[in-house]
């Protein structure tokens, strides 16, 4: 049973720098009062945090730290459980996590995850549910027994009787049941390979007893074919060699031409500026008769003779691009040849490259026959072959062997696990405990002056029956009533949980 000793904080919520402390254990029982927001909540929200990482009431962990010092939030906690006494410190910038046992620190070397797991299931044997539904309680975020789903009824009470340790037990199976499965696939896999080896090795040797001579005719036969087809491969890639020298003869100018296209675009371009700049002259002097930028009048010769002039110029660029254009379209159109070339060379390497592939398979595969034909013409099946036949059923008995193993280790561990899901052992261990819980409930409901029957089934459905044996539900009472049944079911859990330390 946990003796809450004392707990304190600073730079926690609304609290300063120095600590502020409550004792827990100067009497059996201590009523905290106070006015709204003198503190009372945060004394369980410190606790809370301090065992579990979280507040009780639905607050950000960065909210919990004092927002005017904004670091150094720190919440201990002393209690004792038996012969230990335990000390938790946690706090907030810094991140700290230290749990000290009779005056030493526990080993840190686990994160911060498993050095959560051990306080949980080591030393307090209660999660965040379980120590809010029996330990504390809070209006702000207390959800009764009863409103709570089935499954969390379950871990609840589990928690309550320490038997949570089942369901681990039963998790573990599980994962035990799927890596065996896995193995026992991967054992049929090769068990069934090894018996088509079997079988083929078999054949082999009765094939060399019986069919010697139609093998060795066959597979020469088979030779020569694949000869016939390695010689037909090899003229198509002579030709197709060929033809690909022909081809890359005709573009020898590939490059060239490229450079040529570039260059004759360039000349286009510059061209074309030239051209608007005299076209644009020639626009400005009939446009204009006084210059737009000194206001000075332009004379009539000079404007003439520019305007020709430009004309000129500009009837010669015309000219040139004229004939650089013919040029172009004559380059132009030797890159179209030479693209069409360029796509045959190509076509006829992916044509020499496959017929490559297909010859070199079908020389390993001649390669394969002349060695089973040597083998034939030796006369007798050697003792290599009945060697191997040997080592594959000695390889087989030992599969076999394997996979009974597992089967038997398969069967062993389904039963074991049916035994640790929620219908095996749990629940007659919470079968045993029904009958007190029941009577603790009801006893609970009497002293409260609420004369019903009600009653748990070991899946925490509840009957509740009236004194004229009038079934009815927990839903079916009013708020008042549903308290009652909350109080009382509360009461029993930690009845139970003494009960049970």
């Amino acid at each position: 049973m946990i003796h809450f000793e004392t707990v304190k904080w600073k730079n926690f919520l609304s609290t300063g720098n120095n600590f502020t402390e409550i004792q827990l254990d100067r009497n059996s029982t201590t009523l905290i009062i106070g006015e709204n927001g003198s503190g009372k909540s945060t004394i369980l929200d410190a606790l809370c945090f301090g065992l579990f990482g979280k507040p009780f009431r639905n607050i950000n962990k960065g909210q919990l730290l004092n927002s005017v010092n904004g670091t150094g939030g720190l919440v201990e906690v002393e209690f004792r459980i038996g012969s230990k006494k335990v000390k938790v410190v946690r706090g907030i910038k810094p991140n700290v996590f230290e749990i000290y046992i009779n005056g030493k620190m526990y080993n840190q070397d686990a994160n911060a995850r498993d050095y959560q797991k051990y306080l949980e299931q080591q030393i307090l044997k209660l999660n965040y549910r379980s120590f809010t539904q029996v330990v504390i309680l809070g209006s702000s975020t207390f959800v009764p027994f009863m409103q709570l789903k089935a499954r969390h009824r379950r871990e609840v009470v589990e928690e309550i009787l320490d038997i949570q340790i089942f369901s681990l037990m039963n998790m573990l199976l599980k994962q035990k049941l799927k890596t065996i499965s896995d193995d026992i696939r991967d054992i049929d896999y090769q068990y069934n390979l090894t018996e088509e080896k079997i079988t083929l090795q078999e054949k082999y040797i009765d094939e060399m007893f019986m069919h010697k001579e139609k093998l060795i005719k066959e597979k020469t036969s088979l030779m020569s074919n694949n000869e016939e087809e390695i010689f037909k491969k090899n003229s198509d890639i002579k030709f197709y060699t060929q033809n690909n020298q022909e081809l890359l003869a005709q573009i020898t100018d590939s490059d060239k031409i490229n450079t040529k296209h570039s260059k004759l675009k360039d000349i286009q371009s510059q061209l074309k500026e030239k051209h608007r700049s005299h076209t644009r002259l020639v626009g400005f002097f009939e446009s204009n008769e006084d210059c737009p930028t000194c206001q000075q009048h332009i004379d009539e010769v000079f404007k003439s003779s520019m305007i020709d002039k430009k004309k000129g110029e500009a009837d010669k660029v015309s000219s040139g691009m004229k004939e650089l254009k013919d040029e172009l379209e004559k380059v132009l159109e030797r890159q179209k040849e030479i693209n069409v070339i360029g796509a045959k060379v190509r076509d006829n390497e992916v044509h020499i490259a496959k017929e490559n592939s297909s010859l070199i398979q079908l020389e390993k595969f001649n390669a394969t026959l002349q060695s089973e034909i040597d083998q034939l013409n030796t006369g007798e099946v050697n003792n290599t072959d009945h060697d191997k036949l040997n080592d594959l059923k000695k390889t087989l008995s030992g599969l076999d062997m394997q996979k009974s193993k597992l089967r038997e280790e398969q069967i062993y561990s389904e039963a074991s696990r049916n035994m640790l899901t929620d219908t095996g052992i749990k629940t007659k261990i919470i079968k045993q405990y029904l009958p007190v819980m029941n009577k603790l409930i009801n006893t609970y409901l009497t002293s409260m002056e609420f004369y019903v029957n009600f009653t748990l089934n070991e899946n925490f459905d509840e009957t509740i029956k009236s004194r004229y044996r009038d079934e009815f539900t927990y839903a079916s009472f009013s708020e008042g009533e549903k308290m009652r049944i909350d109080l009382a079911l509360l009461f029993t859990w930690r009845a139970i949980a003494k009960m049970k330390n």
